[in-house]
């Protein structure tokens, strides 16, 4: 925990992730430096888990958490999540990359911090290894409900706020509300989209490695649906 480390250890990134367990919309990272005045602005401010808190307040608190820390958000849209994930071929990879991408644009940015704290997700030598091939050396702390820790609630929190408001403007072309997650609503709502727009537009809203792609194509829920995504998600 945070409060654990000494003074001249508090100063950390936290990295964060939103949109991994969604068909529609896109995967974005966020990355957050906190020093110990922020940290005491983010504790005052309630921050907390972005999964314990409303749409309507993420939305409220991003803003805020924007302004007093350095941040560095990367947001990949649909088609450019689909061009990756057929490049890395790995949900796991993919993060890693767009983990390194965030760091990288804070840590070039001007923040100096020798510790970042992330979810526990995979090999952290991946995120490592695109670091270091830019010249950059940080320790990578990975840790299971990693969002305990503030600065990693705060990107939590940037992470979904940027997730949500990109989902409403996908919404808002296509004409029609994607709804969030992966279950009956969203196959009705991915069904809707190729009967207006045909079937290449689904590459521009949704992540068609998922299992709901084959379902919405096949015209029925295939038998792993429901795990599939549910490993996704976790």
């Amino acid at each position: 925990m945070a409060a654990q480390h000494s003074q001249s250890t508090i100063e950390r990134i936290g990295i964060d992730e939103s949109g991994k367990g969604d068909y529609f919309g896109p995967l974005v990272i966020a990355a957050v430096f906190v020093d110990v005045t922020t940290q005491g602005e983010l504790k005052l401010m309630e921050v907390r888990d972005s999964k314990k808190i409303s749409d309507g307040r993420i939305l409220e608190l991003a803003p805020d958490i924007k302004t007093i820390c350095p941040h560095s958000v990367i947001a990949i849209g649909p088609q450019k999540y689909n061009e990756l994930y057929a490049k890395f071929k790995n949900l796991n990879r993919l993060l890693a990359w767009g983990h390194a991408k965030a760091l990288e644009n804070l840590l070039g940015g001007g923040v100096t911090c020798e510790l970042a704290i992330s979810d526990q997700f995979g090999d952290e030598r991946l995120i490592l290894n695109a670091l270091q091939e830019n010249g950059r050396k940080i320790v990578l702390e990975q840790r299971t409900k990693a969002e305990s820790d503030l600065a990693v609630a705060a990107a939590s929190i940037v992470a979904r706020a940027e997730f949500l408001l990109r989902l409403k403007r996908l919404s808002a072309e296509v004409g029609a509300t994607l709804p969030k997650g992966a279950s009956p609503a969203v196959e009705l709502a991915a069904k809707m989209i190729i009967k207006k727009h045909g079937r290449e537009r689904l590459d521009s809203v949704a992540k068609l490695h998922f299992k709901t792609t084959q379902s919405i194509l096949s015209d029925g829920p295939s038998a792993d649906h429901k795990t599939s995504l549910h490993n996704l998600s976790e």
